[in-house]
């Protein structure tokens, strides 16, 4: 699929050594696919999801908008939105509506 670059396995805290699975830094906007929902996996379980919502509170602080996705939702019609939800939010797109 055509889209917005993404990076992989972006660090965005300056402190913490926490990665995003893809990271579109001109919109400063972090994707997270999360794993193990149906197995019970790291994610889902009380330590696993605590963590993680330390690590997107801290992204948001930071001013990063998180998106958090399940494998079904690695579809086209999701991963078209996104990926207009990042060119509006590029600055290209923000300088031409000023």
């Amino acid at each position: 699929m055509n889209g917005p670059e993404l990076e992989e396995e972006f660090r965005f805290h300056p402190v913490r050594k926490w990665r995003a699975d893809f990271a579109h830094v001109d919109s400063r906007t972090l994707i997270e696919v999360e794993g193990g929902v149906w197995n019970k996996g790291r994610h889902v379980r009380p330590e696993g999801f605590m963590k993680d919502a330390e690590k997107y509170l801290e992204a948001g602080l930071l001013g990063w908008t998180v998106f958090r996705l399940v494998k079904e939702q690695l579809d086209p019609e999701t991963l078209s939105r996104i990926s207009d939800f990042l060119s509006e939010r590029s600055p290209d797109a923000i300088m031409d509506l000023l």
